[in-house]
This record gives C-alpha cells, sequence and structure tokens, in this order.
C-alpha cells in the first residue's frame, strides 16, 4: 500500500515528535504528503472557577497560541525533510480526542494514521486511558503507533 496521505496526531510530547519523524521518512519513501492534527483540548486546563470574560479573553487564546506554535515546529521538521505538509488545529469542546482524530481522518481521506504513544500497560493505563488504543480501535485505516526507542530519555517539558 501506498500511503500518500497520512494523518499526525501531535501533541508536543516525546514520542509524538518520534512519530512526526517516522511519519516524515514515510511519506518520503511513499511520495506522500502529512497533515499535522493537534486537538486543543481547553476543558483540560481550565479549573471551572475562571469568569466567562477570563476564559474566552485569556484562556482560550494562550491554549490556541501554543497549538499553533506546536504545529508550526513539527511542520518545519517535515518541510526540511522535503515532504508536503499541512496542519489542523482542532479544538475540543465536549468529545474524546480519539474520536475527533478519527472523524478527521476519515473527513480528510487519510490513508494512514501516525500516533506517539507511551506504551503504557496495566493499571497505568487503565487510569491514565489511552487515546491511542481508542484510535487504533475505531479507525477506518491503519494506524502506526510509535514508541520512542529503547534507552530514549523522554524530555520533560
Amino acid at each position: 500500500m501506498s500511503y500518500q496521505h497520512i494523518l499526525v496526531a501531535v501533541d508536543g510530547s516525546p514520542t509524538s515528535d518520534h512519530a512526526v519523524a517516522q511519519a516524515a521518512a514515510l511519506a518520503r519513501a511513499t511520495g506522500g504528503r502529512i497533515r499535522l492534527l493537534n486537538v486543543m483540548d481547553p476543558l483540560a486546563h481550565i479549573s471551572g472557577f475562571e469568569r466567562p470574560e477570563v476564559y474566552s479573553q485569556e484562556v482560550l487564546p494562550r491554549l490556541r497560541k501554543a497549538g499553533e506554535a506546536l504545529l508550526q515546529q513539527a511542520s518545519a521538521r517535515v518541510k526540511q525533510e522535503g515532504v508536503a505538509v499541512d496542519t489542523v488545529l482542532i479544538e475540543n469542546l465536549n468529545a474524546r480526542v480519539a474520536q475527533l482524530v478519527v472523524e478527521h481522518a476519515s473527513a480528510w481521506g487519510a490513508d494512514l494514521i501516525v500516533l506517539g504513544t507511551h506504551g503504557r500497560r496495566g493499571l497505568e493505563r487503565v487510569l491514565m486511558g489511552s487515546d491511542a488504543e481508542q484510535i487504533a480501535r475505531t479507525s477506518p485505516v491503519p494506524v502506526l503507533l510509535v514508541r520512542l526507542p529503547a534507552g530514549a530519555a523522554p524530555h520533560i517539558a
């Protein structure tokens, strides 16, 4: 299969950065293009005590700016590899991140979804949930889960 439309969900983590690098190498080999997707999750960054005007005038713009910066950094790395790339920032209002990624992949016509994964197991995975696992289960297209190479030290942001 020749992957021409590769969707990469990015969140700024080391595993996400590694997934971008792997997707860029794959796209370069197949002559494909990449769409970088960041799902902005405002509800994960508020306490519930913010006044509505503070939320709309301070919290949301700050999150949008951070999401756009993340996408631009990843986009620059892909362009350095000579791969066509575009970016999409989605604001999550009330859905699971996994659902939004799968819906976007279908709407865009992705041939492949590439995700970084932390490889959590057991109780840690149960407690934290796994968007990567949910995407892999529900995606209509193949999903490539990318982990950091053995011995790679994840940086703490």
